[in-house]
């Protein structure tokens, strides 16, 4: 009996793997939200928000997670970007330190600007748990678009991450942590 039940977690395990690895969003195209927000992380994240932005997809971007001592005219000059374009519409988040501090220092931003809408600019990988996280701090009043940045995670990497998306909503699940 008890080999049955560990036989049948590790089954109901793979197959969720399987499903987050099958699931893994996408680039999104043309549609326009009210904002977007690039928590910081892997390569990509940061160019394709400010391509959007550029490209007048939404009012605002976030750059949740920045480093303290990071200021405007450094991402500028590091991705080519007018400065202007972070006067008009590019706000550097300084306060989170992790994915679930991203989706707080992100919540606040969108409820002090009124955003109902919300591209949420991140690695394809890490999308399922930062969304969670995202929506577990927002309350579910706005509305947040997957836009994947396609990663080149390693396997490790993946199986890592979808532990701590498991973990995670399990927390959340039982109230822990919100």
């Amino acid at each position: 009996m008890v080999r049955r039940l560990i036989a049948i977690a590790a089954l109901v395990y793979v197959l969720g793997f399987v499903l987050f690895m099958l699931t893994l969003p996408r680039p999104l195209g043309d549609a326009k939200t009210d904002a977007i927000v690039v928590p910081t992380g892997a390569p990509g994240r940061i160019d394709r928000g400010l391509a959007l932005i550029a490209g007048h997809q939404a009012q605002r971007l976030l750059i949740s997670g920045a480093a303290p001592g990071v200021r405007p005219i450094d991402l500028a000059i590091k991705y080519q970007v007018p400065l202007t374009l972070f006067a008009c519409c590019v706000d550097l988040g300084h306060e989170a330190v992790d994915t679930r501090s991203n989706g707080e220092e992100t919540a606040k931003w969108v409820r002090d600007h009124r955003y109902k809408s919300v591209r949420l600019v991140t690695s394809d990988w890490h999308m399922a748990r930062a969304r969670m996280e995202l929506e577990a701090a927002l309350g579910g009043d706005v509305t947040v678009i997957d836009d994947g940045v396609q990663g080149d995670a390693a396997l490790g990497v993946l199986i890592v991450e979808y532990n701590k998306l498991l973990l995670r909503r399990v927390a959340l699940w039982l109230g822990m942590g919100q």
